[in-house]
Formats: C-alpha cells, sequence, structure tokens
C-alpha cells in the first residue's frame, strides 16, 4: 500500500506535458504500484522505462499522442497515455494510479479525457494491454466498449498472470 498521504482536490494538479525526469518518473510509479501491489518483478520496471525511452525518443506527447500526469509537489502520483501507432490507430499506455488518489474518481476522469483527445486526433482504433487482477481498470476499459480480444499466460513479471489485449473501434 502507499505510504503516500491522499493529497486534497486542489493540490491535484493534471500536467498535459512531460518535463525533464517525467519518462523515469512514470516508472518509477509504475514500480511503487505493481511491484507493491501485485508482485511484479524489476523485468516488468524494465520493459515500462525501455517503453517510456522509445516513446519520448520518438517525439511522443510533442509530435504525437497524449499524456497525463498527476501531480503533487512530490512524487508523481499518476500517468495516462496516447500513443498514436499510425495508421489511425492508437495505444493506451502506463496508466497507474498511486493508491492516495483511488475512489475519487480521478481513474475514470483521465481515461474520458483520452477517449475525447483519441477521436480529436482521428484515432479509429485503440488498443491496450493489461493484465487481469486489474479489476478497476478493465471496469473503466469495457464501460467505454473496449472488449478483450486476446489473452495469454506469462510469468517473466513475477508471479503467474493473465496477460490481455483489448480493442476498440471508434465512430
Amino acid at each position: 500500500m502507499s505510504t503516500i498521504e491522499r493529497p486534497s482536490i486542489d493540490q491535484i494538479t493534471i500536467r498535459r506535458t512531460l518535463r525533464d525526469g517525467d519518462g523515469p518518473a512514470i516508472g518509477e510509479l509504475h514500480r511503487r504500484v505493481y511491484m507493491t501491489e501485485h508482485g511484479f518483478n524489476d523485468r516488468f520496471c524494465e520493459t515500462v522505462d525501455d517503453d517510456v525511452d522509445r516513446a519520448i525518443a520518438s517525439g511522443w506527447p510533442a509530435r504525437t499522442g497524449a499524456v497525463w500526469l498527476v501531480d503533487c509537489g512530490g512524487p508523481l502520483l499518476g500517468a495516462l497515455a496516447l500513443t498514436d501507432e499510425g495508421s489511425g490507430n492508437g495505444r493506451v499506455r502506463w496508466f497507474a494510479l498511486d493508491p492516495s488518489l483511488r475512489g475519487l474518481g480521478l481513474g475514470r476522469s483521465l481515461f474520458d479525457e483520452l477517449m475525447v483527445e483519441a477521436r480529436v486526433h482521428g484515432i479509429r482504433r485503440l488498443s491496450l494491454e493489461t493484465v487481469k487482477p486489474l479489476t478497476v481498470a478493465a471496469h473503466i476499459y469495457t464501460s467505454h466498449g473496449f472488449r478483450v480480444v486476446w489473452e495469454r499466460r506469462r510469468t517473466d513479471w513475477g508471479p503467474p498472470l493473465t496477460y490481455q489485449g483489448y480493442e476498440l473501434t471508434l465512430d
């Protein structure tokens, strides 16, 4: 569980641009949340770090895509990203909230904004990858019309888990 105290709503800032150090901060947020709550290992965290680094090197989010970062003046407390994969395809990535922020409706609100942003940018198909134990996130995805299109077991990130791919075709 998080050792970070729940911030008040007026302390929460949602940033839409990256600052120096935000790439590693997204990785650190995933490390805090997924290692602590789900027993994920360093390999998972390295995968997140590598994926974020590649996206930033390709010009994300300044050139293409979008980001939502939850900042309360300390460590990064939340992240959500949209990457433009080309040809009308987008990918939802790096969705994580520190436990101190859960139950405020913030995750749903950020995801709602991502859906609007995807449509504004002409994205016609969205995909995302997640793991089955994340039932609250799965509820947000399915409430927007995403459906599971594949599942597979994986053990390389720590405990055995069901890895899932979701997709949604936008109007």
